[in-house]
């Protein structure tokens, strides 16, 4: 319900407690006995498909607990995921989970300077590698994938039970200042998924769920697999290397009752005509603003909706749209129910329909428990009972939101919030540099890259490019070099991002 005094401030009860003691891990299969031949999770390939029953993954989760522990690792001890897009990634983050330890699930495609700082800031006990995925040189001991295999046959390990809040895995997100943060999350925070549930998704046990994404994205580990798990449904998940053109066949072919995806991979499924997809309910967007062009085109050529949902690395999702509220034109949704929302300015909620900057119940049982690290850092976005996002919207009467936009800079490569600052680091000792600012720009309608503007005496475009393929993840690499006279500024002498958009032109 809304407040008597009309602020922007959404509150209708907090969601019910996470049973004590608790395991994310146990609480994601408890449904593995009940039905152990279930299909679990589907490899979608283009002419067969690799299943995993309920009982094949409680198996092989447990018995690679049983194996960390055995290498003498202990509960609280962090261990660094560097796998790729296979199925060992989200075995070995439920198996660290159910033996105590944290798993920390990065993104394959991080370059070696990249891991060298997660590695600093991590300390951690253990790195488990594919040999074809980047990591730095380190005196942490590692663990090949192929190793996981093995484990997966060992006797099956007790779920380890303590506390819903104390930390269960980390995951990185970009701060404003450049440097990576590590997001240290509770166990509490699947339970607290039970919102998107049922305020986003309308997940039946009856669903299978098709994600576009890979299996090391922390949207598809969430969105794609933990939560069709918890709700013992089957995860469809298209094997590595699929072509995102082979996606609507896979779709039909499997039955998907529902698809999850980035806005970009509707805007490429929708660029040629698409099968009937008859046993389709609706589909889902997160990671970037879902255009309204792109929901429509969806809806006339599917006849199903597009329900978006907004979030962050530090909450998952909170405000979001679904079958039983969905969203009007331009508007994001309604904050979930049992969440508490306001839009703030330095003085509290703002009245209705005025802007302010997005603010979550630092209560809520799905936000982190801190940045590693940096209690400095975790202040400064927590304080008045409220966690600051950083980014803005507006709320309208009914309790429905607008997104405004970022407070902030931080910008939006297909999904992943990526940090100017850190990519700016990255690059600013090339000789020859003279100046150099990093914003991501519209190229084409609802199309955003990273674009990275420069002054000096002569081009250096190339240099520029192999410099950030040597040392950025390839989602932070900017597709765009120009090269300017002097970059703007504000009356205060500071770099203006806000002036290079508007001066960009294709």
């Amino acid at each position: 319900m809304m407040t008597p005094d009309a602020s922007s401030l959404f509150d209708q009860g907090p969601p019910p407690p996470c049973p004590a003691p608790f395991n994310l891990a146990g609480f994601v299969l408890r449904h593995a006995s009940a039905q152990p031949d279930k299909i679990a999770l589907a490899l979608l390939g283009p002419s067969r498909a690799e299943r995993w029953s309920y009982a094949r993954l409680e198996g092989a989760v447990r018995g690679i607990a049983t194996g960390l522990l055995q290498r003498g690792l202990t509960p609280g001890d962090r261990v660094l995921m560097r796998l790729g897009n296979t199925p060992d990634f989200p075995l070995a983050f439920l198996g660290c989970i159910a033996a105590g330890l944290i798993p920390v699930p990065t993104s394959a495609q991080l370059s070696d300077p990249e891991t060298a700082r997660i590695i600093d800031i991590l300390s951690p006990a253990l790195i488990l590698r594919d040999p074809a995925v980047a990591c730095a040189e380190t005196d942490v001991p590692l663990l090949p994938a192929a190793a996981l295999h093995e484990m997966a046959a060992l006797p099956p390990a007790e779920f380890a039970l303590g506390a819903p809040d104390r930390p269960a895995y980390v995951v990185f997100s970009s701060g404003t200042s450049g440097v990576p943060r590590a997001v240290v999350h509770a166990h509490r925070a699947v339970w607290a998924r039970q919102m998107m549930v049922a305020g986003w998704y309308d997940l039946r046990a009856s669903d299978r769920l098709c994600h576009a994404g890979a299996f090391n994205w922390t949207f598809t580990l969430g969105t794609g697999l933990l939560d069709p798990w918890a709700a013992g449904a089957t995860a469809l998940i298209p094997a590595p290397g699929t072509d995102p053109a082979m996606l609507p066949l896979l779709l039909k072919r499997h039955d998907a009752t529902l698809f999850a995806a980035a806005p970009g991979i509707f805007r490429k499924l929708l660029s040629r005509p698409l099968p009937p997809l008859p046993r389709l309910r609706h589909a889902l967007s997160a990671g970037e603003k879902l255009p309204e062009t792109l929901r429509g085109a969806w809806r006339a050529e599917t006849g199903t909706e597009i329900y978006e949902a907004y979030g962050m690395s530090e909450c998952s999702t909170f405000i979001s749209s679904s079958p039983a509220t969905p969203a009007r034109r331009g508007l994001l949704g309604r904050p979930q129910p049992g969440r508490r929302i306001a839009l703030c300015d330095g003085d509290g909620p703002v009245p209705l329909g005025e802007p302010g900057e997005i603010c979550i119940a630092d209560s809520d049982p799905g936000l982190m428990l801190e940045y590693l690290g940096a209690p400095e850092a975790t202040a400064a976005r927590r304080h008045g009972g409220w966690f600051h996002t950083g980014d803005l919207g507006r709320m309208e009467t009914d309790g429905q939101i607008a997104y405004l936009g970022r407070a902030d800079d931080m910008m939006n490569a297909g999904g992943f919030r990526v940090s100017p600052q850190e990519v700016e680091q990255a690059l600013h000792d090339v000789p020859g540099l003279t100046g150099l600012a990093v914003t991501d720009v519209e190229i084409k309608a609802d199309t955003r890259v990273i674009a990275a503007f420069y002054t000096a005496e002569t081009d250096l475009t190339e240099a520029l490019t192999r410099r950030a393929e040597a040392q950025l993840a390839r989602y932070k690499q900017p597709r765009l070099f120009r090269r300017l006279d002097r970059l703007p500024t504000g009356p205060n002498g500071k770099l203006s991002r806000r002036a290079l958009r508007q001066w960009f032109t294709t």
